[in-house]
């Protein structure tokens, strides 16, 4: 009873119950905010409307098989450039976790100061600096490089943490075994910290993905660059389809997005099954 009391007293002291006048101008305030964002929809739709973006004639050229097959390749680019810079920054990450949790201090120097400074370093410089220092002829690695780059520094900052997450019995039981170091992070902290840090290790991929979108500054031939280049072309005295483009390009990204969003649920469920089977057994 006393629990209760006390968790009730901390409730009312961290947060106050709005009152009959608080609710009333908390309703006021989300009328009028709806009202304001469905004035700039439709002001946005009737400006289109106005210039024509809404015109069915702007969606002819998707008709063309020339086209299909333009925004196909730049699919097939963006998903290339993605998928190898993922494979390089999550092996880059651990490496660069691994030598910030050295106990060489040289070593964890390095690591921290490479970590810190890809860190900062904006990414849309990083790609471009890459592009025309070494990769003019080849911009697709300049991209990938530039991602591995950023988001292995993020990478090994969330593997770092959820290492250093691990409760640090864990670790020191091992040692009282005879144990090595490698041994201790391999066998015993690695795969307890994977389950904790993975939807964030999968919510930088998300990130990755979206970013290989910074292609089309270096003309690599990604998705975002070959809309670019078809709402830039006029279809009919309607003008250019930027809308069109839009309307087809972006539903492309957010479904990429969505698939390796259930991915990583679906690989962190299994996760957790396979620690529950685990755990029932040794039980």
């Amino acid at each position: 009873m006393s629990t209760l009391f006390s968790r009730a007293s901390t409730a009312s002291v961290l947060y106050d119950a709005p009152g009959p006048k608080a609710r009333a101008r908390y309703r006021l305030f989300g009328v009028l905010s709806l009202i304001a964002i469905a004035g700039l929809i439709w002001y946005a739709i009737t400006m289109l409307t106005d210039n024509g973006q809404f015109d069915a004639g702007l969606w002819d050229v998707f008709q063309y098989n020339t086209i299909q097959q333009r925004i196909l390749d730049g699919l097939i680019s963006t998903l290339e450039a993605f998928g190898l810079a993922a494979l390089f920054s999550l092996t880059l990450g651990a490496l660069l976790a691994a030598g910030q949790l050295s106990d060489h201090k040289p070593v964890r120097w390095v690591c921290v100061s490479f970590v810190q400074f890809f860190r900062a370093m904006p990414l849309l410089i990083l790609i471009v600096a890459l592009y025309y220092a070494f990769f003019a002829k080849e911009p697709m690695w300049a991209l990938v490089l530039g991602l591995t780059l950023y988001n292995g520094s993020v990478q090994a900052e969330i593997i770092r943490s959820g290492v250093n997450a691990v409760p640090r019995g864990q670790g020191e039981a091992a040692y009282a075994l005879g144990m090595r170091k490698t041994q201790v992070m391999a066998g015993i902290l690695v795969p307890q910290a994977v389950r904790s840090m993975l939807p964030t290790m999968i919510g930088q991929l998300v990130v990755t993905l979206k970013d290989t979108s910074l292609g089309f500054i270096i003309t690599y031939h990604e998705l975002l660059f070959v809309g670019k280049a078809i709402a830039s072309q006029p279809m009919n005295a309607a003008g250019f389809p930027y809308i069109p483009v839009v309307l087809i390009i972006g539903p492309i990204y957010v479904a990429m997005c969505l698939l390796l969003t259930a991915l990583a649920r679906w690989i962190e469920a299994r996760g957790r099954r396979g620690a529950n089977r685990r755990t029932s057994a040794s039980a």
